[in-house]
């Protein structure tokens, strides 16, 4: 590390201990130059996880754009901010266990489709009816009738 002070590159670590909020590690030197202490942060270095968009471009991806979406078909909902951040919290842990640096739009609105889908049905539809582009009644029957059979069939298999 090289000493703000002189410019050397010959220090010893002080103390150590872990940032405030424990995304990093903040460090005490000493520069064994000039005697000149300073502090250092190190951090893990993440890289962003990417987008891929239905035109196929590229562009980071953005919590804030899809909290958005989904607070939108939540509206009058009891549905909790805490249940949509643990949910967008869920879809981000999922791409970075995989070890991905990108995931298709596609990807995104199945995942929230999914969990949405146990969280509120009324919700689900709403987010379907966008996500899916709806044109007409019938999209919207066919999904419901969907939702419909996918609980018949729950049911049918814990009672079995």
């Amino acid at each position: 590390m090289k000493c703000p002070a002189c410019e050397a590159n010959d220090d010893k670590v002080i103390d150590s201990r872990p940032a405030e909020d424990g995304s990093s590690i903040r460090r005490r030197r000493e520069c064994l130059v000039c005697g000149s202490r300073f502090t250092t942060y190190e951090r893990v270095e993440e890289m962003p996880l990417m987008v891929i968009k239905k035109d196929g471009s590229r562009q980071p991806f953005d919590r804030q754009k899809l909290i958005i979406g989904i607070m939108k078909s939540c509206e009058k909902r009891p549905i909790t901010t805490e249940q949509i951040e643990h949910l967008i919290d869920n879809i981000e842990r999922t791409a970075k266990n995989a070890f991905r640096r990108e995931i298709s739009t596609a990807e995104i609105g199945e995942q929230v489709l999914k969990q949405l889908r146990k969280i509120d049905e009324v919700a689900y539809v709403r987010f379907a009816s966008v996500y899916r582009a709806f044109s007409d009644i019938n999209s919207f029957v066919s999904e419901i009738s969907t939702l419909t059979i996918g609980e018949e069939r729950d049911e049918h298999m814990s009672t079995s």
